[in-house]
This record gives structure tokens, C-alpha cells and sequence, in this order.
């Protein structure tokens, strides 16, 4: 996947991939190609923030826990974003993520929302 100057790399693997989310949160739908994040595997956290809750229709939501082993992957897409739509996911995440730099299966570096 190329990316544009400027452009940010973001996977992505729960609700961020919802077309709703991404209209209120982007203003746009994104483009995305299929990636594999290896090391990581997936649990679910309840989510307490309403906005976020009601947004995504789902009070459990998905959240990535490092393992390094890499029998465990977690299946997503990658997207490019603009430094202010990387802002303004951060602002969609709750307290209970935060951004870290990740390489892909791809090789492409992403950020990726862990949990803490």
C-alpha cells in the first residue's frame, strides 16, 4: 500500500473498521488494505464511555494484549490518515488504549491502539 507524504499508517481491528464510526469520527470513509498484526492477540474490555458505546452499538469492545508469541495474530486492515485524522482517533479511543508503533506482516510500520 502506498501512502502519501504526510500520510500516517494506522491498523485497525474493531470498531474503527465500522463505516458509521469512521463518518463521525474521520468525516470519511477510509480505504484500507488486509494486514496481519503477528504477537498480539485479542480481548474485550467493556466500554463505559457512552459516546463511544452508543457510536458503535457494542458495550464490549475488542483490545490487543502483546504476547510476542507469534502464533498469535490479530487479522485487521491498515489505513492512511492524515496527522489531524490520527488526532482525532485518538480522541475516539478511551482511556483504556493507548498508540503504539507496530510493524505489520505486510513490513509497513502502523500505529495500533493497545491496551495499557
Amino acid at each position: 500500500m502506498s501512502f502519501g507524504s504526510g500520510a500516517e499508517s494506522l491498523f485497525v481491528y474493531g470498531t474503527l473498521q465500522l463505516p458509521e464510526v469512521q463518518l463521525d469520527t474521520f468525516g470519511r470513509l477510509l480505504s484500507g488494505e488486509d494486514d496481519v498484526l503477528p504477537g498480539y492477540r485479542l480481548e474485550w474490555v467493556e466500554i463505559d464511555d457512552d459516546r463511544v458505546a452508543q457510536l458503535s452499538g457494542l458495550d464490549s469492545h475488542p483490545i490487543l494484549r502483546r504476547t510476542d508469541d507469534p502464533r498469535d495474530r490479530v487479522f485487521g486492515r491498515v489505513l492512511a490518515l492524515t496527522p489531524e485524522e490520527l488526532d482525532a482517533a485518538d480522541e475516539y479511543e478511551v482511556s483504556l488504549y493507548r498508540r503504539v508503533s507496530v510493524q505489520l506482516a505486510s513490513g509497513i510500520r502502523a500505529w495500533v491502539y493497545v491496551g495499557h
